[in-house]
């Protein structure tokens, strides 16, 4: 199809006279009813019905006579730009972005190219949803687009995140959860909201994370729906309505102090905002892939433009992982240990999809995912605790592919000690548990009087440790005579068997030579945090860390030992079932996104201390004892990492083997039980800042 035989079929088409078209197209009528037989036949089909002298539009006809003009217009503009560029100059650039962007966050860099760029005619666009505006940027209506979600669905578009944001709840300033400093939308669900219009970046964003946490927008009895953010202001603050809303929205508000904005507890990390560019365009508009002169490049302004965008602070903040929330963050007054990976990766969460996906009608496949934790062991509440209650889980499973059809269900078992954990994995009973150091090591091999074969492990991750060693300790009642090690010759100390604490007092005894010595007994049935001088049935017990902070919290007890005397590292990690590994790799992936998330939220927001103390009911100078998070003086007995140490576990297995009953620790290969590519993907996840 030619456009000039376009402009005469649109001319026809005007008219429904081939003899008015020739006459307005300044040609013969035979030349005119020659172009409509050659378009008809370049198209295959009739584009008029022929009644007589009269003539009458096909289906295909009104289609082209509807779309034809876009052509065209298209063409017209084509010429004017090759034109503008044969002469050195290009002049025209269309921007398009959602409506919050619009008001928020790039009219700051529209006025600096303006400034910089005087002679260019720049047009901004603004749409109320995602749609509308990918549309508008697969039709060529815009030539770059801003947008807080990743058009990650459609190869045409590529996407690069350039700064971030996060999701909130709005509140006016008097209203009577304005000083909370943090809330959850589960507690909130019979209050009165407004919330933003369907399809927009807020409400995709919403309902996404609402169906990861099995709710959804009905749950919420009483709410109001608006189409743009200033029609949100009158019910925040005349209604005391709560608002669900982006840090980019309400900013002219919240400046004034009319409305502040409070951190959920499920949107806990920020999201990030995507640059939006044509696919065939992006290898010649990212600096980091152009191979083009910058002569070359300086001519154009959809590369200015960009350029200009990557030369943003916030985009230089978003490549160095600086970190960010809703929440201002503490200064960290001293180093970051090396081995905590999760100081150096910035977690953000997932961009919803685009577009809602058709409900597909087979029958859904539930998988249930069985977790083993120690809610009480504070070092290990990343692990556990934190991603329940901040949902991290649930936000990182995989929901494409193979996994599209598939519902969840997540169970989170609560244990006293590591011993039953490593039961029930060796028995197919977990999927994953976060063991002590000891415990770890027990499940990677069969018990001696095994008669039948367990199931095997893999170790994924460390979750804390302590250099020293200081994790595990002996206590004793406050006027107890013993004072020494030695004292506890012909002694009984009480200790959980196959924890940490059992490892680290056969090490400690067998060391000095006093393992035949002591008598050591269970102390499974015993609730150490009930403990008192007068029911004390042992001499003395040997336990992990907090544990022995809750018992002598009150002057009733005291250390025997302050730390391990040959200073060997304590950790605690997480192992996982091998067969549930090599089944869904993908999943222990997330789970691994998740703890990394946790523990960046542990030692980067200001409640989080409180927040945990709550959540394990425990006192917050117990929960900070035990897991630092200021890191301003290591005062803390463990520190959040997830880097697996091999050097320790060496250490480790070489010196519980040689105690007796444990020489079937010199089975594990460790070159096979450690598993490190999962953490890696994991930590990868976030690091790039080109991927979700």
């Amino acid at each position: 199809m030619e456009i000039y035989q376009l402009k005469v079929f649109l001319e026809v088409a005007r008219h429904l006279s081939f003899t008015e078209a020739a006459d307005a197209l300044n040609l013969t009528q035979p030349a005119v009813s020659a172009k409509i037989k050659s378009l008809e036949s370049s198209l295959g089909t009739e584009l008029f019905y022929r009644l007589g002298r009269k003539i009458k539009l096909t289906p295909v006809g009104n289609y082209l006579r509807e779309a034809g003009p876009n052509l065209i217009d298209l063409e017209s503009r084509l010429i004017k730009e090759i034109n503008q560029i044969k002469q050195g100059k290009f002049s025209r650039l269309c921007i398009g972005c959602t409506a919050s962007i619009a008001k928020g966050w790039l009219p700051k860099i529209l006025f600096q190219y303006r400034q910089k760029y005087p002679d260019i005619e720049l047009q901004c666009l603004s749409f109320n949803t995602v749609r509308s505006l990918h549309q508008a940027i697969t039709m060529g209506e815009v030539e770059l687009g801003f947008a807080e979600v990743d058009f990650q669905d459609f190869d045409e578009i590529k996407s690069l995140p350039v700064d971030r944001f996060q999701y909130c709840l709005i509140v006016a300033s008097d209203h009577r959860l304005a000083n909370c400093p943090w809330l959850s939308l589960k507690q909130l669900t019979s209050e009165v909201w407004v919330f933003p219009a369907a399809e927009t970046p807020e409400r995709l964003a919403l309902e996404t994370r609402l169906s990861e946490l099995n709710l959804q927008l009905s749950d919420f009895t009483h709410r109001e729906i608006v189409q743009s953010p200033s029609l949100m202001s009158p019910f925040l603050t005349q209604g005391h309505y709560l608002g669900f809303a982006s840090s980019l929205q309400l900013q002219i508000e919240r400046q004034a102090n009319l409305l502040v904005a409070i951190p959920l507890q499920e949107f806990a990390f920020d999201f990030r905002l995507y640059m939006l560019t044509p696919k065939q365009l992006s290898k010649a508009n990212h600096r980091q892939q152009s191979k083009l002169s910058s002569e070359t490049l300086s001519t154009r302004p959809l590369q200015q433009f960009i350029d200009l965008v990557l030369d943003q602070p916030e985009y230089t903040r978003l490549i160095k992982k600086a970190p960010l929330s809703v929440a201002q963050k503490p200064v960290l007054t001293s180093s970051v240990p090396p081995v905590f990976s999760g100081a150096v990766t910035t977690v953000h969460l997932q961009s919803p999809r685009l577009f809602v996906r058709r409900s597909n009608t087979d029958t859904p496949e539930t998988l249930t995912l069985t977790l083993g934790i120690q809610t009480k062991t504070i070092q290990t509440v990343t692990a556990g605790v934190i991603i329940q209650q901040l949902g991290l889980l649930e936000h990182f499973l995989p929901r494409t592919g193979r996994y599209s059809k598939t519902e969840y269900q997540i169970q989170w078992r609560d244990f006293t000690s590591g011993a039953p954990i490593v039961a029930e994995l060796q028995s197919q009973q977990l999927d994953i548990g976060v063991l002590g150091d000891y415990p770890l090591l027990l499940s990677a091999v069969s018990p001696p009087d095994s008669t039948s074969p367990l199931a095997k492990t893999k170790l994924i991750s460390f979750v804390a440790s302590n250099s020293d060693g200081a994790g595990n300790t002996i206590i004793v009642p406050d006027r107890s005579s013993l004072s020494s090690l030695d004292d506890l010759r012909q002694r009984v100390i009480a200790v959980p068997f196959a924890s940490s604490a059992h490892g680290m007092i056969m090490r400690t005894l067998s060391r000095t030579n006093l393992l035949q010595e002591v008598t050591l007994t269970s102390i499974d049935n015993l609730r150490i945090h009930r403990l008192t001088p007068r029911n004390t049935p042992a001499d003395g017990y040997a336990y992990f860390a907090p544990l022995h902070e809750i018992a002598s919290h009150h002057g009733r007890f005291r250390r025997l030992l302050d730390a391990d005397l040959e200073q060997l590292p304590t950790f605690h990690g997480i192992v996982v079932q091998e067969t549930f590994a090599e089944q869904h790799p993908d999943i222990v992936i997330a789970y691994l996104k998740a703890l990394i998330a946790a523990q960046q939220w542990y030692v980067t927001t200001p409640s989080a201390l409180s927040l945990v103390s709550n959540w394990v009911r425990l006192d917050p100078e117990i929960v900070a004892k035990t897991l630092d998070y200021h890191r301003s003086d290591g005062s803390g007995l463990f520190f959040p990492e997830t880097q697996i140490r091999m050097d320790w576990v060496t250490e480790h297995i070489q010196q519980l083997a040689a105690i007796p009953g444990n020489e079937q620790l010199n089975e594990i290969d460790l070159n096979r039980w450690i598993q490190s590519d999962f953490l890696a993907t994991a930590v990868n996840s976030f690091d790039n800042p080109n991927t979700d």
